[in-house]
């Protein structure tokens, strides 16, 4: 799998968190839960975020957490029940994704071994990254985004 090695700059988020299995319970939760909740306080058209907050090769199933995440500017209020966060600065392995939600989880599992086995993994928070005109396709489901995992 090809990526770029960026420098990102540290993001303020508002985010909703999901508690269970990974897979197309994720997908449910962002179209039943967290994007309603986006719309109904006036924060579409910026960019979003995925982050899983488990491992689920190392967590239990029920216990795996992700939160969906969505850019806030400085000073705006988080308002309740999403919680206030960051997604830190720092030097990041980008991978372009195009696919649908089921081919997400074979896309990590190939950019996480190139980045290993390229002697590139550093400890932290790894995301999927959503345009602010993020779109999906409704007949087939595939939409585009970046996967980001941190570097030395």
């Amino acid at each position: 799998m090809q990526y770029e090695i960026k420098e990102l700059p540290e993001v303020r988020i508002a985010y909703l968190r999901y508690k269970g299995p990974f897979g197309a319970a994720i997908g449910e939760f962002w179209k039943e839960v967290f994007t309603p909740w986006q719309q109904a306080y006036g924060l579409t058209g910026k960019v979003t975020y995925g982050v899983a907050q488990d491992d689920p090769n190392t967590t239990p199933a029920s216990e795996c957490r992700y939160d969906a995440c969505v850019e806030v500017p400085a000073g705006s209020p988080v308002q309740p029940p999403a919680k206030e966060g960051s997604i830190p600065a720092g030097r990041y392995a980008v991978a372009a994704f195009k696919g649908s939600g089921d081919q997400v989880p074979a896309a990590w599992d190939a950019f996480f071994r190139q980045v290993h086995a390229d002697g590139q993994a550093a400890p932290g928070l790894c995301f999927e990254r959503y345009p602010a005109d993020y779109v999906m396709a409704p007949a087939t489901g595939v939409f585009e985004s970046e996967l980001c995992i941190p570097v030395k």
